[in-house]
Parts: structure tokens; sequence; C-alpha cells
């Protein structure tokens, strides 16, 4: 093996969001096969990374008051990044410099222009429309700043090079198929039921909270209609934890619920912890992600490797790695063909034979292909960059 290598990955959060996941994940699997890592997330005191990691963990402190505007939220961390990366490399040094999220972005950028670090990497997993020019304007910046680009699909590597002129190498997202697999485990009768995942008739699950992006209204107008003919189903939502404020399409997500009389029929459970999604998992008749808006989609693969049947929207990045024989499609706009997905899913086979169907898919998103090409990306970088030094 050639010299491992000394690797800081940015991530913007310790809460349980795709990209956060992807970036433990990642992290676990480039220890693995030997090299040096350093996971570097915000932290309030007294929060934690929400999964264990073999990984050494630097905590960036930030303040425990949540922050007035989304503005002063992305300038409070790139500023405690900057702050407590700068002192770091007094002491310490790495290889390869890589963020996750624009916030890391921003401040490897204000990093590498003071001269601190030769260079950085940077993944793009999906990009907003914020109403504030200021962010915007560092959303921009931690695209055009970086060394190298990452994409985990080829929708936005396409989207990077047509908008924004910009070239991306692709990498691939991973599934942990130990912790994520349709055998039932002792306990998951009592996680279900503790998240209020019990009763008769089929149960929907969507992960992520209540968002625009993930078209959760429009998931609440398909489930609506297919109550007419599945009046036992209902709607979990899971998880929830967020950077951005969702407050106002939350309400319009609750007005609807309470106009339909749906309050025993739909449940948030709020964060949950992370050690009980493989249980909720297992115990779901569908997972529905009818999102006008994904980087990937990794509950997708931690679904289709639970032996849960899944419904997504038919557009990209899904339409990239998915078929008729491994998910239900939906036009996320229209909620009759929402509820035609949940109901064709909900009667659809489960269990070990969707995991047998999924498993080429699964095998080719693994974690370890996905630090592979990761190492790949960083040499490639490392070698630009000490030709141009």
């Amino acid at each position: 093996m050639r010299e491992p290598l000394r690797i800081a990955l940015l991530t913007h959060s310790v809460n349980p969001r795709g990209g956060v996941v992807h970036t433990l994940e990642l992290g676990r699997a480039l220890h693995a096969v030997g090299h040096q890592v350093t996971l570097f997330a915000p932290a309030a005191p007294g929060q934690r990374l929400f999964r264990p990691t073999p990984c050494e963990v630097q905590l960036v402190p930030i303040a425990a008051e949540w922050p007035e505007s989304l503005a002063e939220l992305v300038e409070t961390r790139i500023r405690a990044y900057v702050t407590h990366l700068s002192r770091l490399l007094d002491e310490r040094q790495f290889d390869v410099f890589h963020a996750q999220d624009g916030i890391g972005g921003n401040a490897l950028a204000d990093l590498e222009e003071r001269g601190l670090i030769p260079g950085h990497l940077r993944t793009v997993h999906h990009l907003e429309d914020f109403a504030d020019p200021r962010v915007m304007a560092w959303q921009r910046r931690a695209l055009d700043a970086p060394n190298q680009l990452l994409c985990v699909s080829r929708l936005w590597r396409e989207v990077l090079q047509r908008d924004y002129g910009l070239s991306a190498r692709e990498v691939c997202n991973g599934v942990d198929t130990t912790r994520f697999q349709p055998v039932a485990q002792p306990g998951d009768a009592e996680i279900a039921r503790r998240h209020g995942l019990v009763g008769d008739g089929p149960l929907i699950l969507a992960v992520g909270g209540v968002e625009e992006r993930k078209n959760s209204l429009g998931l609440l107008q398909g489930f609506i209609a297919l109550r007419d003919t599945l009046p036992t189903a209902r709607l979990v939502i899971a998880g929830g934890a967020s950077l951005l404020d969702h407050d106002t399409y939350a309400r319009r997500f609750h007005a609807l619920a309470k106009a339909h009389r749906l309050d025993g029929s739909v449940h948030l459970t709020g964060p949950v912890p992370d050690a009980d999604m493989p249980a909720l998992f297992r115990r779901a008749d569908v997972l529905a992600l009818p999102s006008v808006n994904e980087g990937f989609g990794l509950v997708v693969l931690e679904a289709l490797a639970s032996g849960t049947p899944v419904v997504v929207s038919r557009i990209a990045p899904f339409t990239e790695y998915l078929d008729d024989a491994l998910c239900h499609w939906a036009e996320p706009y229209d909620p009759t063909s929402i509820a035609r997905a949940l109901a064709a899913a909900a009667n659809a086979q489960r269990g070990p034979d969707l995991v047998a169907r999924a498993a080429p898919l699964l095998a080719r998103f693994s974690w370890q292909r996905s630090a592979s090409q990761h190492v790949s990306a960083y040499r490639a970088a490392l070698s630009k960059q000490f030709a141009t030094t």
C-alpha cells in the first residue's frame, strides 16, 4: 500500500443528515484501509456526533444559542471552523482537506487564501435556492474555490457543468448491509412501539422531517388519496434535524392534516436515535421519498437493504440507479400518482426476496468502493497540487 493519507473531513452538523452520514461512513471506510482520518463537525456544548466512529473527532465549538438568521448561522460556523483549524494547523499537518458542504468549503477557502493550506476538495451533494444573497454568495464561493469538486450523482455533476461551467468527479455513496438487513432483531417491536409504529394497516415511512424539497405536502396529499382505498394506512415521518427553517412549510403540512382529521393516522417522531433506524425500516411497509430535490437519497439504499419497498419520484438522481424492479415510481407533483405508487408498494413482495433483487445494486454502492474512489480523487488532486508548486 502507498503511504497512508492524513485526511481532514469537514461536515456541517453532528445530526443525522445525508451528507453527515456520508462523511461518517466514508471516514470509517478510509480508516479501515489504513488512512489517518480526522472528522470535524460544529458542536454546541454537550453535543456529539449522532453515530460512533473509529476516526479521530474534532468538535468545532459553537454557541448554544441558535442564530437569528440563516446568514448569521452560516457566517458564525464558517468563522468557528476557521478559528479552530487555524489553531490546530500550528501543530498538525494534513495531506487532504475535504469539505462536504458549503460551510466547510468556505472555511477551507479562507484558510487557503491565508496560505495556511495548499488546497482543498469539496463534495456537492445538492444545491439550494436561498432567499438571502449572502448565503447564495457563500454557496457559489464554495463551488469556485476548491481544487477539485466531487458529486455523488450524475445529476449534480451535469448541473455543475451546465449551470456553472465547473467540472466535477463522480463518486458513489454506500450502504452498510450488516447494519441494514431484513432479518428481524431482538428489540425491534419495542423500538417500533416507542416511536408510534404500531397498529394495523400498512405503514408508510418517510425519513428526514417535513421539508419542501422532500415534497412532504405532496406526500401527505398522496396519503390522503391513498386512504380512500386503504383507510387503515398510516404515515410516519421520522427525523427532521436541520439547519434550515422549515416552520412555515410545516405549518401548511399540519393544517392540511388537521383539515382531513388525520391526527391519529399521521405521526411525526422528531429526531430518532441512530441505533433505532434499522428497526424502523424493517417495521415499515413502504419507504416514501417523492422528493423534488435530492442529492442521492441514501435512505433508498437503506430501505432496500432492509427489504422494504420504496416509492420515489421519477426524476434524477433516482432514475440513475433504480429501475422498475427495485422501486415504485411517482410523479412528484401529482398526488394521485403518489397514491398509486404507495398502494402498489404496500402490496408488493418484501423481505429477503426484495433484498435478493437489489443485491447487485447494493454491491455496487458500498462504502469500500466509495473510499477507493475518494483516495483516487485525493491522490489526483495532490499530484496537480505538487505540479503547480
